[in-house]
């Protein structure tokens, strides 16, 4: 058996008909007693003891070529092995800040 990967970015996707933009406001409205759940079993308190987020989500890595002042280098390099994961992180937490505020 093969399998098909097929990607579209955003912008591919055709916009909604107004026959599903009808389906959505349906069930948007519908009460969330309604909601069939005998086929999902419950969540217990003890498997959210136990999550992790983010768990099994791994970014691919990119290798690129980008200029940084020398001092922030250095201050990066003195706190020992890892300074390339250390800016990744940095740049995260900013990138994720910066989405969080819009």
């Amino acid at each position: 058996m093969s399998t098909k990967i097929v990607r579209m970015r955003r912008a591919d996707v055709p916009p909604l008909t107004e026959e599903q933009k009808a389906q959505l406001r349906a069930l948007a409205e519908r009460p969330d007693s309604e909601i069939d759940f005998s086929d999902i079993p419950e969540t217990t308190e003890e498997a959210w003891q136990n999550a992790v987020r983010g768990r099994f989500y791994k970014p691919t890595k990119t290798s690129t070529t980008v200029r940084i002042d020398s001092d922030v280098l250095a201050w990066l390099r003195s706190q020992g092995k890892g300074y390339q994961s250390r800016i990744n992180a940095i740049l995260r937490r900013e990138m994720l800040a910066s989405l969080k505020n819009g």
